[in-house]
């Protein structure tokens, strides 16, 4: 239940409902004095009572409420007959008893309602943006039904009625009127019940919307209600067996003459001066008479002498009794006579019996569908976790399938290419125990392609120089040159992979490497500038297959101009047949190889490298000598 405004949320109860009010940040007071603004940057902070004073209230309310119900009973235990003189004495002591805790019952109840319009209704004005607390307008969400309960549950019927009305009824007309307000006794017994359970409903639904109520709790409360519907039953029934005594004796002195009719109160003087020995034939107990007066199920009552007895606890235990063996019958034992309002009573002991059977019923099917509901939800999640693992099981194993097939797929292409290089057996053993660990750490990472660049440096070079030295030593640029310069060229070397149909290098490129092919087949061939082909032997496309290399101009262009300052352009296109696989010797990497090894170059290529050193050293003493003349 919200405000017209928008901003106030209520709960539904009738226990302690306070709001709570969305915390925000503190600020100041506005400057006229009044109550706190909202501004754009931060928001107040409405104060409010601790959360802990919240819970115990409840618990201390809902505690009283069901001390109520159970209370209210023992005000019908109040009067008490004296057979001897037959008239209507008083409990004194439990009076008084009752009075104290109902009226402790009773201060809590005011207390709550006060609590009611002293914190439930702050709210903040959406116009405004201020606090307030209008009760005219605010109340008006908890008068109705909330404020009209708790009234009707803290008014003293029982403390009226049965300690003053009673007493001051006299003659038979007031029979009647005793029956109606004893009705109102009853009456007020629906806001009771209607409190207790908003109570015990409400904090329930603070806790946790979502949460489900204890078996424990509902099997506690639904005996609750079972053993207070017994003792209000046993309390009625002792009450009403002592309005049909005197209702006996009320209609015994209207026709017996010399009777002095009164309320038959112990304590009345008019009383004692009558005699009313009479009324033991009129209104015979032990043994009953029907035919003169039919007490009906009240005889009970009467026989066993508790409507006589102070002693509460007799009586209380003995009624009951009565009450819980009728209640759960359902009253079919109960004999009643002809009087209406014992047929009603008789009537409401199975009707409410039945309500409470049918109740109890309810909520056992209810707890046993809910039960049902758990339990195939919770077979149906374990059935769809099951059948989650086991796809996830069955993925994971077709994985492990999968990886380890591309695993063979990938040893086996390494064994092939190990084999078609013709490498020895401890360099075989080597390369795949590196692969072997490089897979395991992820199976993308292993290419044959570029193998060579994923092993250690030292077993790459060394399979480089097993593949690569023979056929470098073919070269013949490189013939005259020291084994050791070799070496390090094939330390420089690139493994290289070419996809089929596609362009190595094309006419009049700069020729920035030589190729080395190690499998695979090319084409090269030159064509004229405007794209035809150039007429004679040379129109022929030369094939290129394993042990063949091109880009040779790179070797004799750095070898007589070390110092790199053009490229040779290509004479020819060089495009794959197929896939291509081979290695390139970078024009960047064969200059600082021959730069810092010159003393290995042959005999009849050191006179570039003398001239590249002197010219080196004249253009460094050019350019000092240019800096000094400045």
């Amino acid at each position: 239940m919200s405000h017209s405004s928008g901003n106030r949320r209520r709960s539904k109860g009738g226990s302690f409902r306070i709001h709570d009010i969305e915390r925000q940040d503190e600020r100041n007071e506005a400057e006229d004095g009044g109550p706190p603004v909202l501004g754009s940057s931060s928001s107040m902070k409405i104060r409010e009572p601790p959360k802990w004073f919240f819970r115990s209230w409840r618990i201390i309310f809902g505690v009283s409420c069901v001390i109520a119900v159970a209370l209210d009973p023992l005000f019908f235990y109040v009067p008490v007959i004296n057979e001897d003189k037959k008239c209507i004495g008083i409990d004194k002591k439990l009076r008084a008893i009752s009075l104290i805790l109902r009226s402790v019952t009773d201060i809590i109840g005011i207390i709550n309602i006060i609590l009611q319009f002293h914190d439930e209704y702050t709210y903040i004005d959406e116009t405004s943006g201020k606090v307030v607390k209008d009760f005219r307008k605010i109340a008006k969400t908890y008068l109705w039904p909330y404020f009209v309960i708790d009234i009707l549950v803290i008014l003293p019927f029982p403390q009226v009625i049965i300690l003053i009305i009673f007493r001051q009824l006299e003659g038979s007309k007031s029979l009647n009127k005793r029956k109606l307000l004893t009705f109102f006794v009853l009456f007020q017994y629906v806001p009771r019940v209607i409190q207790i359970f908003q109570s015990w409903k409400d904090p329930k639904k603070r806790v946790d919307k979502s949460s489900e109520t204890p078996k424990r709790v509902k099997a506690a409360f639904n005996f609750f209600l079972y053993i207070i519907s017994s003792h209000v039953l046993g309390a009625f029934w002792y009450f009403l067996s002592i309005e049909r005594e005197t209702a006996c004796w009320h209609r015994a002195c209207e026709i017996h003459t010399g009777c002095i009719e009164s309320s038959f109160k112990c304590d009345d003087r008019l009383h004692s001066l009558g005699n009313y020995t009479f009324l033991n034939d009129v209104c015979p107990i032990n043994p009953p008479d029907k035919t003169r007066f039919d007490f009906g199920i009240f005889l009970g009552a009467l026989q066993s002498g508790v409507v006589q007895s102070k002693n509460f606890s007799e009586k209380f235990f003995h009624c009951f009794w009565w009450g819980l063996q009728n209640l759960s019958s359902l009253g079919q034992n109960l004999e009643t006579s002809n009087y209406v309002w014992e047929k009603c009573f008789a009537v409401l002991i199975s009707l409410f019996g039945l309500l409470l059977f049918t109740y109890f019923i309810g909520n056992l099917q209810l707890d046993s569908s809910k039960s049902e509901e758990a339990k195939k939800k919770r077979e149906e999640k374990e059935e769809s976790k099951k059948a989650e693992e086991k796809e996830a099981r069955k993925k994971r194993e077709d994985k492990e399938k999968r990886m380890e097939m591309e695993m063979k797929e990938k040893k086996r292409t390494i064994e092939i290419w190990m084999f078609k290089y013709r490498l020895p057996g401890e360099m075989k053993r080597q390369i795949m125990q590196n692969a072997m660990q490089i897979l395991k750490k992820n199976k993308s990472l292993v290419h044959v392609e570029n193998l060579l660049r994923q092993l250690p440096e030292g077993l790459s070079n060394s399979v480089k120089r097993h593949i690569y030295l023979d056929l470098l030593k073919k070269v013949p640029a490189l013939q005259n040159m020291d084994e050791q310069l070799l070496l390090k060229i094939c330390d420089s070397l690139r493994p290289v992979y070419y996809n089929e149909q596609s362009y190595i290098v094309r006419e009049r490129d700069p020729v920035d490497a030589t190729i080395f092919i190690t499998d695979g087949v090319a084409w090269s061939y030159s064509t004229s500038n405007n794209g035809e082909a150039i007429s004679g032997s040379s129109s022929l496309a030369e094939r290129l297959e394993k042990g063949d290399f091109f880009g040779g101009e790179l070797l004799e262009f750095v070898l007589k101009n070390p110092s790199l300052p053009k490229l040779a352009i290509s004479p020819r296109t060089v495009k794959t047949h197929g896939p291509i696989e081979g290695f390139a010797l970078m024009a960047e990497d064969l200059k600082n190889i021959v730069t810092k090894n010159w003393k290995c170059v042959g005999k009849g290529q050191l006179e570039p490298f003398a001239a590249h050193v002197v010219q080196a050293a004249w253009r460094r003493h050019h350019e000092k000598s240019s800096q000094g003349g400045r």
